[in-house]
């Protein structure tokens, strides 16, 4: 069974920057898309950023050119850069991987961009 566990949410200061991790463990098909969702409160969930294994990216609006999204495919890891951040990056964000047949989801990591 594939699992995916987050790390590296915290509180931030607006302007800072915050890394998070997204690992994956289990049997996962070598060609799959990693990404990233994020669910401020009260808010729909909103999509952030996704990475393909063959190394194409892409990005909501709302955080293209602050974030940046990359994967190391020897440990099936995707990871995103924010930086620029503002307060309403405030949510809680959530990795998933999607491939043939599967979709799985973390539980989530929470950012809280606050002075």
């Amino acid at each position: 069974q594939v699992q995916l566990v987050e790390s590296g949410g915290g509180l931030v200061q607006p302007g800072g920057s915050l890394n998070l991790s997204c690992a994956a463990s289990g049997r996962i098909f070598s060609i799959n898309t990693m990404g990233w969702y994020r669910q401020a409160p009260g808010k729909e969930r909103e999509w952030v950023a996704e990475a393909i294994t063959v190394g194409s990216t892409n990005y909501g609006d709302s955080v293209k050119g602050r974030f940046t999204i990359s994967r190391d495919n020897a440990k099936n890891t995707v990871y995103l850069q924010m930086s620029s951040l503002k307060s309403e990056d405030t949510a809680v964000y959530f990795c998933y991987l999607r491939t043939v047949g599967m979709e799985v989801w973390g539980k989530g990591t929470p950012v809280t961009v606050s002075s």
